[in-house]
Formats: structure tokens, C-alpha cells, sequence
């Protein structure tokens, strides 16, 4: 029996067009597919509609694949492939498997020699550093801080300490709620010379990326809060 092969989908990062963030060829295969690996089925099931709104939804098989999901959880999506069926993952927002749930999957498909296709669509992450004006050449990204104050801070220290001896844009996101704070721990944390970007709302008609140094930002932050964002740091 022939193996299905695992198509790595990103969804838009907001609202919007779905052919401004996704190619032609993504929306076909997305319509061809009726197997999908999802975090969030509610979420899964409006994007689907939204791609083919005569979709039969209701013929349509999830299942989920968050981060709680065990290795019996994927094993399952798994045997789907083995079986010959072809399966979609789907990333709540963005690039599937990129600071997102699905790699597990993704090594076990590749373990049993299973076609992996990763279609091109928006990474928050890469947009971000695309448009903010810091090294592209060297970068890492760390996902979320710590939530304590405290720990954040000494994180920060940290972070900055390794963009100035390698010359490194440093990458992270944060809880939209907490966006804030963060920005205030940054700008309190961070050399005034450090260049923070902040971009929020990537690809909407909301997007703001903003490059400044810590001490320009402390002259003025805008409110951030509740805005899906990616944040940079690169020290002088």
C-alpha cells in the first residue's frame, strides 16, 4: 500500500485576504485535502469554510495536535499516512511547526519514510525580522521569556549579552495581554543604545513595526496590548 504524504500548510496571521498571504497552489491542495492535524478544530473548520465556503465540512476528519498531545495522540495521525491517506497540518496562525505544535509528527513521518511537503506561506518570525531592520544574517529565536518579572529581566540581560559578542538579532513573542510589560521590562532591561523592534499585527490592515533604540522607546510606547507580536533585539 502506497504511504500518504504530510503537507505542512500555514493559515493567514489575521484577518484579511487569503490571497495576499496564501499562494494559489496552497488554497488548491488545502481544498483537495479532507485530513487535517490541527490544534483548535473550531478554528480549523472557519479557515476551511473560508478557503471554499461549499465545502462539506462535516465530512471532513481532525485531529488534534496541540501541545498537550502525546506521542499516542500523533501515533494515531501516524497510521493515517501509513494507511495512504494524506494529511494536513494546519497551524492556528502562520508556518505549522515554527514555534508551534507538529514536529514530533513531522520526525515521525520522516522516520517511516513519509513524503513531507512544506508549502510557502507567512512566518510571523521571519516577516518580523525581514522588516526590522536587524541582522538577518544571524539570528535566534528563543520563543517565551519567563513570566516572572524578575526572571524576565535577568533573561534579558542575557539576551543582550549574547546579540553584542555574536552580533546576533535576538527573537522572541510574548502573550498579547503581557505585550506591555514586556515592552516596559525590555526598555528598562535593555542598554539605551539596544535597538528593539516590535511588530505587531503582520500582514493586517492593523500592522505596526516599529525599530528604535531602548531609549527612544522609553521617550514613547504605544499600547500593544492584546496585538499578536513578535519582538527583536539587537545590541550596538
Amino acid at each position: 500500500m502506497n504511504k500518504g504524504s504530510l503537507f505542512l500548510i500555514p493559515t493567514t496571521l489575521g484577518p484579511g485576504k487569503l490571497e495576499t498571504s496564501l499562494p494559489g497552489e496552497v488554497l488548491t491542495k488545502i481544498d483537495e485535502l479532507n485530513c487535517f492535524a490541527v490544534e483548535k478544530v473550531k478554528t480549523a473548520r472557519r479557515f476551511l469554510k473560508k478557503v471554499n465556503r461549499d465545502r462539506d465540512i462535516d465530512s471532513t476528519s481532525f485531529f488534534i495536535l496541540n501541545k498537550k498531545s502525546s506521542e499516542d495522540d500523533v501515533l494515531e495521525i501516524l497510521q493515517e499516512l501509513l494507511m495512504g491517506k494524506d494529511v494536513g497540518m494546519l497551524s492556528e496562525a502562520g508556518a505549522p511547526a515554527v514555534a508551534d505544535p507538529g514536529s514530533l509528527l513531522v520526525k515521525m513521518a520522516h522516520e517511516n519514510k513519509i513524503k513531507v511537503v512544506p508549502f510557502v506561506g507567512p512566518s510571523s518570525i521571519l516577516l518580523a525580522l525581514m522588516a526590522s531592520g536587524l541582522n538577518g544574517q544571524s539570528f535566534t529565536f528563543h520563543g517565551y521569556l519567563p513570566r516572572d518579572e524578575k526572571d524576565r529581566k535577568q533573561k534579558l540581560l542575557e539576551l543582550e549579552r549574547l546579540s553584542s559578542r555574536h552580533h546576533q538579532t535576538q527573537i522572541f513573542i510574548e502573550t498579547p495581554y503581557r505585550n506591555n510589560q514586556m515592552i516596559k521590562s525590555i526598555v528598562e532591561t535593555c542598554s539605551p543604545r539596544t535597538h528593539i523592534c516590535v511588530a505587531a499585527n503582520i500582514t493586517t490592515d492593523q500592522e505596526k513595526i516599529m525599530t528604535k533604540t531602548a531609549s527612544e522607546w522609553k521617550n514613547k510606547t504605544p499600547d500593544f496590548s492584546k496585538q499578536p507580536a513578535v519582538f527583536l533585539i539587537q545590541a550596538s
